[in-house]
């Protein structure tokens, strides 16, 4: 069985409620074990033990929340063990236009440093999630569409 981690840091409940959703989707997958932690419990071994890792950060001024950032700071004490493993990022943000691309791109930047897989999505959200505040219906969709598009390339590339 595969492990996708969803981590996430979250100050309003949006970013949370998102990682939630997120992870409805990655359990839709067969063959999948979903684990879901917030950042302040998340270890270097859980990175480690993760065939998939999936970074949710709220949008602050552009970039991610200094616990995200800390913990990819971290990292850099198992830098090159998380080779080959997939990557994948969301935010949440206070609207649109605020910086939700950037904050992704900068959790992605680091996961291509530790030389993970990134997927795009060529029709839209290219380089990951973002949701506007709380998930609405339609955004909630959208995250589990995300998880399970996550967990599939897993799936697909444990075979």
């Amino acid at each position: 069985m595969q492990t996708v981690l969803i981590v996430y840091d979250s100050t309003t409940g949006n970013t949370e409620r998102a990682a939630e959703l997120v992870a409805e989707g990655v359990r839709e997958v067969e063959g999948i074990k979903c684990i879901v932690k917030r950042v302040d419990d998340v270890s270097l071994e859980d990175l480690l033990n993760a065939d998939g890792i999936i970074i949710g950060s709220p949008t602050y001024y552009g970039l991610m929340s200094a616990k995200i950032k800390r913990l990819i700071d971290d990292s850099v004490e198992i830098h090159g063990r998380l080779e080959g493993k997939i990557g994948a990022a969301f935010t949440s943000s206070g609207g649109t236009a605020s910086g939700a691309e950037t904050t992704i791109l900068s959790i992605l930047k680091a996961f291509l440093i530790h030389g993970m897989i990134i997927q795009g999505n060529p029709h839209s959200q290219h380089y990951g999630l973002a949701v506007v505040g709380a998930p609405d219906e339609r955004e909630a969709d959208l995250c589990r569409k995300f998880g399970r598009r996550i967990a599939s390339l897993v799936i697909k590339l444990a075979r």
